[in-house]
């Protein structure tokens, strides 16, 4: 039980912490510091009903319908792709930590984009649904210890970027540093999506 539970949490750790579309969404709306909290909620939600699904069985399902993975992959680039351009587009504002004011429509679009970020994102799957879900049949009936460590790890990693983001704020949101910020995530997500185009998924 606890060497599954380590393993889990060891894993998921390797996994989540490596930075990404999801982890960069995360930090740019911590430094902003509207709807992080729903925003955290939504990817540890997201989390979690991936990684139980994996270890429930269904990586070996999705790995046997490459259409499915290929719809996905092209769906998640144009998505990484949009908010890539977004984020580039944002930088060239001075004041990009404050456009948009704090209004319910704010925090609803970062939900969204907090999802779409999720769930249209195959590395996601290839990390929650396969490679976790692959990993826990090593444990037998302890793999749902397995999972219990994986969603621990995913937890506090969300927790820790999203919150510590967001007491960072005063240093990371001074207009200089939002720019750079953003530039940078700009940068990283139009890579990944370069990368995810390529990605012979369906093959």
């Amino acid at each position: 039980m606890t060497s599954a539970l380590l393993a889990g949490l060891g894993l998921g750790l390797s996994l989540i912490v490596a930075i990404g579309a999801q982890n960069a969404y995360i930090l740019q709306v911590g430094v902003r510091g509207r709807g992080i909290a729903p925003v955290v909620a939504v990817c540890i939600a997201s989390d979690v009903a991936l990684i139980c699904a994996g270890v429930a069985g269904l990586g070996a399902a999705v790995s046997g319908r490459p259409a499915v993975l290929e719809a996905v992959k092209w769906a998640g680039t144009v998505v990484l792709i949009g908010y890539g351009l977004r984020s580039l587009w944002a930088a060239r504002r001075a004041d990009g930590l404050t456009a948009g004011g704090n209004t319910a429509g704010s925090v609803a679009a970062v939900i969204t984009a907090a999802l779409a970020l999720t769930w249209l994102n195959p590395h996601v799957y290839l990390d929650t649904v396969l490679l976790l879900g692959s990993a826990s049949t090593r444990y037998g009936t302890d793999r749902w210890w397995f999972a219990a460590g994986a969603v621990i790890a995913s937890i506090a990693w969300f927790g820790l970027l999203g919150f510590g983001a967001r007491r960072l704020a005063g240093t990371l949101g001074r207009p200089a540093v939002w720019r750079a910020l953003n530039a940078g995530i700009g940068v990283l997500l139009l890579v990944l999506a370069a990368r995810l185009a390529t990605l012979p998924l369906g093959g």
